[in-house]
């Protein structure tokens, strides 16, 4: 049997983008998704931060360049979000770099702009 890792955390997360999707549907703009999820996740008491900076660097040098993922939750889960027609390897590509960036394990990738219900992928590092 896989293990699937953070699992209480990643369904936490999810029931929340889909209690969003269920309220709102789909045809908003990303920036609405976003502030509806932070308050889904308040509602339901899942600790995150919207919009983080996250530093790269090169060859252990920081640069000036930063990562902004929608959110990081329970310290230790990233959370993309997309108001799209479909997910796209650019899509994936991102959590991927974000994974990389902050040395976590798990990266939700979750499309609010399907019809007729939420599009979402677990990508793991």
């Amino acid at each position: 049997m896989v293990e699937v890792i953070l699992r209480e955390e990643s369904y936490g997360i999810m029931g929340a983008c889909f209690e969003v999707y269920n309220t709102m549907g789909c045809g908003f703009l990303e920036a609405v998704y976003q502030e509806c999820l932070g308050v889904e996740f308040a509602n339901q008491k899942i600790p995150f931060t919207a919009q983080p900076l996250l530093d790269l660097s090169y060859k252990g040098q920081m640069l000036q360049q930063k990562y902004i993922p929608d959110f990081i939750c329970f310290d230790k889960v990233i959370v993309e979000i997309k108001a799209v027609k479909d997910l796209c390897d650019e899509h994936r590509a991102q959590v991927h770099n974000y994974l990389k960036s902050t040395g976590y394990k798990l990266g939700l990738l979750a499309n609010f702009g399907q019809y007729p219900k939420l599009q979402y992928e677990r990508i793991v590092k």
